[in-house]
């Protein structure tokens, strides 16, 4: 029955893809902010 209310309305497909954006914005996020750790720490041995 969730499954069908997931997948079967509007607000249900809305859910999944909210669900679905903040899962993939928190991994680009992850990644985005390792980069820059990254980054500064070279930095900063160079200084």
């Amino acid at each position: 029955m969730a499954w069908q209310e997931l997948f079967g309305t509007t607000i249900g497909q809305l859910s999944l893809f909210t669900i679905a954006f903040v899962v993939i914005m928190a991994i680009f996020f992850v990644i985005y902010f390792s980069k820059k750790m990254d980054e500064d720490a070279r930095n900063a041995k160079k200084d």
